[in-house]
């Protein structure tokens, strides 16, 4: 993911509410959300070109989303994709503390990232830029390509959408509109992350639209009381026709 925006014990009938936005070259092969054949109980879309996945959930309840930190100057060639982590994780079964205590000597070998996991009743934050976990308290966050709740103008945005979005009676439908926001802020107020005052424009909606690179697609999950999921996956298609064509999901207790 390139932006995720959640309300986290806010809502008395959500706890739960997470809204993401995948951004990718169009042209890198992607499947869908859907539950995976060999990990029969993992729901995810998936990277064709390295196997990983942006977004994963579990038949059990827990969750995981990943973003990229941004710095082309520190990128390594030859490190092994991030989307397996999420993966490894679901399959791990194990709870998130114990998960990053087993893999937080192996995170360096991988280009910065963050990471969300956890389930409804316990949720964490964990960066490779500081190789430390952190438990998130109740609130609405943000997250795009630094760290959580890094006052980028499109976390920002996110944040105060998904707030006013939930003074409502929530629906996926509120936050898809939101998401797909293209308005882009002045140049005083993007970040120096590295990419050059172009790109550092192109990326700085919430959605992103240029001729080779964009938001493919846009995720919403909604966490009950119960612990129950109603998750929907919005896929664009750029420069094809149809505008979208959304998957929706529900996981029970």
């Amino acid at each position: 993911m390139c932006l995720i925006v959640f309300g986290y014990k806010v809502s008395e009938e959500y706890p739960l509410v997470l809204a993401a936005n995948r951004d990718e070259f169009y042209r890198r092969p992607t499947l869908p959300m859907q539950f995976w054949e060999d990990s029969p109980d993992l729901l995810a879309g998936k990277d064709l070109e390295q196997g990983g996945t942006w977004l994963g959930i579990h038949r059990n309840g827990m969750f995981a989303a990943l973003t990229n930190y941004r710095n082309p100057a520190a990128l390594k060639p030859n490190a092994p994709t991030r989307g397996e982590i999420i993966i490894d994780f679901l399959n791990s079964k194990k709870s998130p503390e114990e998960f990053i205590h087993d893999f937080r000597s192996n995170a360096m070998s991988y280009n910065g990232f963050n990471l969300i996991f956890g389930n409804v009743d316990h949720l964490f934050w964990f960066t490779s830029l500081t190789n430390k976990i952190e438990k998130i308290t109740p609130g609405i966050h943000g997250l795009s390509n630094r760290f959580l709740n890094t006052p980028w103008p499109k976390v920002e945005s996110g944040k105060k959408a998904m707030k006013n979005a939930m003074t409502d009676t929530l629906t996926p439908d509120h936050l898809f509109s939101f998401l797909k926001d293209s308005s882009v802020p002045d140049d005083d107020r993007l970040p120096e992350t590295g990419v050059g005052l172009e790109w550092e424009r192109i990326l700085s909606p919430l959605f992103i639209e240029s001729e080779t690179y964009g938001t493919r697609s846009s995720t919403t999950m909604m966490v009950d009381q119960k612990g129950s999921m109603k998750i929907t996956e919005r896929t664009y298609f750029h420069g094809q026709g149809l505008e979208y064509r959304d998957c929706n999901f529900f996981i029970p207790v």
